[in-house]
């Protein structure tokens, strides 16, 4: 497929979603993180969908568990993906599913090169269950943050598969894994639409010495590798091409910006890069439709930093960049990965026995507020399009080229 065949349509069916976590990676204790089950959506994966349509959020986020449904290879357990299926279907959201969200069976080693095609049978057979059971257009996350898990597992040995020294080497790895899946989903439907998530950040010199501005520059310009990786840009070997760079997900949290050494930019501070900013410069750069497809912050900061999201994205959009939707993620309250305490990072929280899961006002009050907001501010611009007198005179002169009445009145 060639640049011509990209689609510039927009696939999601609500502009605020909601995303639910759903890392399965093994930390450096060798625990396995199962954010699904730390948030309990696994039992309440119902509810949960009718909460979120209630709230609006008509798009989600959410994702398999591949190490649960396929604990040897080949063989495939679908029953707990199907019910999900089902219930987001009755629910009636529309789902983008995470395939790979930093976990894969212990079977499978991800250094080899049985790795690429296992994702990718992993990925077919998903795609086959997925069109059983509904004929909506499917929207896929083929692998969330390649280059946050590069760094964390290939470099840190924070996580599975714990080494150091090998980020580039392992980002290169799941490129190739994730472009097969691609190409593995839209083997079963040409129709499917391919969401790729990345952290947004912006890293600022700590000085105006030479040496610490080009340090700067290069480190921040590395951000983009694997959605450079990925459309084909450097190292096509791997496998990516323009088409695969479908679109583009910012994830965006009030940490994602720092300096060189480390030490991070506080909200406010002067380097702080307005949001908008780092927008207009991924939509630039790619041409392709963005979405911030992560973004929260924790306790009474969570309506005022959607706020600020929101109001940068209209300003970045009012400047021809095109932003597509924003995601609340983590939607519901969660588990921290590494200590199990429960974040309040959600508009939901953590559910009781019946599923039933309290709802933060200040933060469904201010979403409700901008949703109202767009709409109003959607409807102002329909309204404008349709009085433009430049329109209106083109329309006129249009009718009177084309009927033999007025061109005689005309004359």
């Amino acid at each position: 497929m060639n640049v011509s065949a990209i689609r510039s349509d927009v696939p999601f069916e609500s502009f605020f979603m909601g995303g639910f976590e759903c890392a399965t990676h093994r930390r450096r204790d060798g625990a396995r993180v199962d954010a699904v089950v730390g948030q309990d959506h696994d039992r309440f994966a119902g509810s949960d969908y009718a909460a979120m349509a209630a709230h609006g959020l008509h798009t989600v986020r959410d994702g398999l568990r591949w190490h649960l449904i396929e604990p040897a290879p080949g063989r495939y357990e679908w029953d707990g993906w199907r019910a999900m299926l089902r219930a987001a279907r009755e629910a009636g959201v529309q789902v983008v599913w995470d395939l790979w969200h930093y976990g894969w069976p212990d079977w499978l080693d991800i250094w080899s090169p049985d790795f690429v095609s296992r994702m990718a049978a992993f990925a077919e057979a998903a795609a086959r269950v997925r069109a059983e059971e509904t004929d909506e257009v499917p929207l896929w996350c083929p692998a969330n943050e390649i280059s946050y898990f590069a760094y964390m597992a290939g470099d840190q040995a924070e996580w599975r598969p714990y080494a150091t020294g090998r980020g580039l080497e392992l980002k290169r790895q799941l490129i190739r894994a994730a472009v097969a899946a691609t190409d593995a989903v839209r083997g079963v439907d040409p129709r499917a639409r391919i969401l790729w998530c990345e952290p947004l950040v912006s890293i600022a010199p700590g000085s105006r010495e030479p040496a610490e501005i080009t340090r700067a520059r290069v480190e921040s310009e590395s951000q983009f590798q694997a959605f450079d990786m990925l459309s084909g840009r450097v190292e096509p070997e791997l496998g990516g091409r323009p088409d695969v760079l479908d679109v583009v997900g910012v994830n965006i949290y009030s940490h994602n910006q720092w300096s060189p050494g480390g030490e991070f930019i506080p909200f406010g501070h002067y380097t702080w890069r307005p949001f908008s900013q780092l927008l207009r410069d991924v939509a630039s750069r790619y041409g392709r439709p963005v979405i911030v497809a992560e973004t929260g912050a924790e306790g009474s900061a969570r309506s005022a930093w959607l706020h600020y999201i929101t109001g940068e994205v209209e300003e970045a959009r009012e400047a021809g960049a095109s932003i597509e939707g924003i995601c609340l993620y983590p939607v519901c309250d969660y588990r921290g990965w590494n200590d199990d305490r429960l974040c309040p990072t959600g508009l939901l929280g953590a559910p009781d026995e019946t599923g039933r899961r309290p709802v933060f006002g200040p933060l469904a009050r201010e979403l409700r507020r901008l949703q109202t907001e767009m709409e109003a501010g959607r409807e102002l611009r329909q309204l404008e399009a349709e009085m433009d007198p430049v329109r209106e005179l083109r329309r006129l002169h249009a009718e009177m080229a084309t009927a033999p009445e007025l061109r005689a009145v005309a004359a």
